[in-house]
C-alpha cells in the first residue's frame, strides 16, 4: 500500500499564489506518473496536471500557463505550483500516483489518491 500525504491548501485571494506539495509513502515499487485532479462543487473530478518520473508533463486546459507541476523522483514527491488564481480554481485538490509492480508473471499498475486538500480563491 502507498500513502499520499497533501499539503499546502488554503484561502487565497484572486490572483495570488498556493504550492501544494504531494508525498507518497509505504510499499512503493516504483512510482510512474504522479499528478494532481480537482473536483469543484457539482462537478466531475478533472486533471490539473500530470508528471511521469521521465519529466513528461500535462496540463489541464484551464490551467496553462498559470499551473506548473514539478517532481522530486527520489522522494516519491509532487509539487504544484498554482499563481494567478482565479475564483474557478476553487475546488478540492487531489493527489494521484501510479506505481508500477514488474513481477515475473507480468507488469501491475497500482492507482493511489490522497485524501484532498481544499484551495478556495476569493476575496
Amino acid at each position: 500500500q502507498v500513502q499520499l500525504v497533501e499539503s499546502g491548501g488554503g484561502l487565497v485571494q484572486p490572483g495570488g499564489s498556493l504550492r501544494l506539495s504531494c508525498a507518497a509513502s509505504g510499499s512503493i515499487f516504483s512510482i510512474n506518473a504522479m499528478g494532481w485532479y480537482r473536483q469543484a462543487p457539482g462537478k466531475e473530478r478533472e486533471l490539473v496536471a500530470s508528471s511521469t518520473s521521465g519529466g513528461s508533463t500535462n496540463y489541464g486546459d484551464s490551467v496553462k500557463g498559470r499551473f506548473t507541476i514539478s517532481r522530486d523522483n527520489a522522494n516519491n514527491t509532487v509539487y504544484l505550483q498554482m499563481n494567478s488564481l482565479k475564483p474557478e480554481d476553487t475546488a478540492v485538490y487531489y493527489c494521484n500516483a501510479v506505481d508500477i509492480a514488474t513481477m515475473p508473471e507480468g507488469i501491475y499498475e497500482y492507482e493511489y489518491w490522497g485524501q484532498g486538500t481544499q484551495v478556495t480563491v476569493s476575496s
